[in-house]
């Protein structure tokens, strides 16, 4: 029985790692399972991609027709960082993303 609930418990800190990278879907993560260490690596590195895509919809709307195509950039790197970031759960690893996952070490819970 102690295998079994072992690996519940993986599957969950799996499942909460891989919402912890799509948007606001993180809070999930957060509620459920904050005090894993596994988990709240990934929370710390989906935190960073929200914060940018909070601040992306803020600007937009400021945006001039110039800048469109860098805002578009910008919303498809989250998206490829993201995608990284799930693979690097179900790999089971604690790997910065890169270019920003450094900035996950300013949230501190």
């Amino acid at each position: 029985m102690d295998g079994e609930n072992k690996n519940t418990t993986n599957q969950t800190n799996t499942l909460m790692g891989v919402l912890a990278y799509l948007g606001p879907l993180v809070i999930v993560s957060y509620l459920v399972a904050k005090d894993d260490p596994f988990v709240k690596f990934h929370i710390k590195q989906g935190l960073v991609l929200l914060v940018i895509q909070v601040v992306l919809w803020v600007l937009m709307p400021m945006m001039v027709w110039g800048l469109w195509s860098l805002m578009r950039l910008i919303n498809l790197a989250v998206a490829v960082l993201a995608i990284i970031g799930i693979i690097n759960v179900v790999q089971k690893k604690e790997k910065e993303l890169p270019l920003v996952g450094s900035f996950a070490s300013y949230f501190k819970f």
